[in-house]
């Protein structure tokens, strides 16, 4: 089940559920939709695999579940208008 592959992904590499819909299925609820019963069409699940797989062969080899750093978002300052 694919449920149980991104599920060990995610805590293998300490991503959250959401980051992991963004950057795999471009979509943030796609974690939560697959814990809820959601079925993905069989390209979807080929695609997140070949994701999953590419995210880890881009790891270097420093350890098998060292953390890739993810970059940050930038952040802009606001300001309010009183």
């Amino acid at each position: 089940m694919l449920i149980r592959k991104v599920e060990k992904f995610m805590r293998d590499h300490d991503l959250p559920a959401t980051k992991f819909g963004r950057l795999a299925a471009r979509d943030p609820r796609f974690v939560l939709d697959l814990r809820m019963g959601r079925i993905p069409r069989p390209q979807t699940e080929a695609r997140i695999l070949r994701w999953m797989a590419e995210y880890e062969a881009s790891i270097p080899a420093t350890g098998i579940n060292a953390p890739r750093p993810i970059p940050a978002f930038e952040t802009k300052e606001f300001s309010l208008a009183v």
